[in-house]
């Protein structure tokens, strides 16, 4: 089994800022069945057979949190601009509804050295700064960790 890498995000997307609406800042946990830190580290989680990664990261950049719809719209198809202009292909970005406010989530395939992986990432305004939550598998991966890792980040994860 290939380990999996996450890319980080490209300078582009992590450009996009704008006015803040804070939420407060919460640990992430994986609430998927034998799903543990990696390495202890609370910040990058994997499922038992390391085919499906999520990691959590707190950027210093100041990001935008959105009241309504329409800024998390507009930001999504900035962002979706800006991912592809940094390499990214087969990219979606869409407004999520959370508690409080809206995120925006990011589907986008990334290749890293000759492996193309599928990315799944949400971004959150966090005490007005960004927060990413990031959940990765290689490409056509069919492993049973796909399908709720992505339910996950796409729905529950805040």
């Amino acid at each position: 089994m290939r380990a999996l890498r996450l890319p980080r995000l490209p300078l582009a997307a992590l450009a996009l800022a704008g006015t803040l609406l804070a939420t407060p800042a919460r640990a992430l946990v994986v609430p998927l069945e034998g799903w543990t830190p990696v390495n202890g580290n609370a910040d990058l989680w994997t499922d038992p057979q390391g085919a499906c990664l999520v990691r959590e990261e707190r950027h210093d950049q100041a990001f935008p949190g959105f009241n309504t719809l329409e800024e998390a719209r507009q930001f999504a198809l900035r962002l979706q601009n800006a991912l592809g202009r940094g390499g990214a292909s087969g990219v979606v970005a869409q407004p999520v509804d959370r508690p409080g406010g809206w995120g925006v989530l990011a589907a986008y395939t990334h290749e890293e050295g000759g492996v193309l992986y599928r990315i799944s990432q949400l971004y959150l305004s966090d005490e007005g700064r960004l927060r990413t939550i990031t959940a990765s598998s290689t490409q056509y991966d069919a492993s049973p960790c796909v399908n709720p890792m992505l339910a996950f980040v796409r729905y529950v994860a805040n």
